[in-house]
């Protein structure tokens, strides 16, 4: 993680998330389980987060494991559980020494609780570090997130700490799971697929949307950085009509 971007490169988005989709389709088409799908995921999780970091990008969120994804099969989901356990437990040092933040965003009920103990460890262990944020999606679902936000406001209204006329989006916004991150500037969908999956939809607003074909497992530095190259061919106006007109 020692590389950086060109001196004459364009100034890299602050918050780039990431639907890292494709996994399945990688190890189907290769005849093999998988489960062998999903740990190949794993290592373009380590390119990705070490490329993130090289080329400036200050908040990486990666879709890790969607509330539909409990619907799998047992033990698909087991062996996601056991990958997520190997990853907490050989790869935080690593982030930690290069100065990696990580968080999870998520419902942690539906985790085990060996699992909310090695992320809880791993948020504390990184919690100073600044060199990037690394934000993973487990158990997460944006109309979930949504719909909590607005029980949590309700249960405000009900107590009298809050009044409903004082309900406006920025205290929605800080009643999400990402309170304390920028919104993503761009989302990045790998595997060909056009959608974006109940993933950061009040937080999408104004990314800028960028598909690629590359499955999952394969996803590299060139993948990223030729997202990046889309997004800085788009003019963002966040609603705004061009040149004021």
């Amino acid at each position: 993680m020692r590389r950086s971007s060109p001196r004459d490169a364009p100034r890299a988005p602050n918050h780039v998330a990431i639907i890292m989709d494709g996994n399945g389709r990688w190890a189907r088409a290769r005849g093999m389980p998988r489960t062998l799908g999903h740990r190949k995921g794993v290592e373009a999780v380590r390119r990705t987060v070490e490329a993130a970091a090289e080329l400036g990008i200050g908040y990486l969120t990666l879709f890790g494991f969607s509330t539909e994804n409990w619907n799998r099969p047992e033990q698909e989901v087991a062996d996601l559980m056991h990958l997520l356990r190997l990853y907490l437990r050989g790869h935080i040092a690593e982030l930690h020494e290069n100065g990696v933040r990580l968080r999870v965003i998520g419902d942690r009920t539906r985790l085990a609780q060996d699992i909310v103990d090695l992320i809880a460890h791993a948020e504390t262990l990184t919690s100073e570090n600044t060199r990037l944020t690394l934000t993973v999606a487990l158990s997460y679902g944006s109309r979930q997130e949504i719909a909590r936000a607005a029980r949590r406001l309700a249960e405000d209204v009900a107590a009298g700490r809050l009044d409903p006329a004082a309900i406006d989006e920025t205290s929605v916004a800080q009643s999400l799971f990402t309170h304390d991150l920028p919104d993503p500037d761009m989302i990045i969908r790998s595997s060909g697929e056009k959608r974006i999956s109940n993933f950061l939809l009040w937080q999408a607003a104004y990314a800028e949307l960028v598909f690629v074909d590359t499955l999952w497992p394969d996803f590299s530095r060139a993948d990223l950085e030729t997202a990046l190259s889309e997004f800085y061919r788009r003019e963002r106006r966040y609603g705004a009509s061009v040149g004021g007109e």
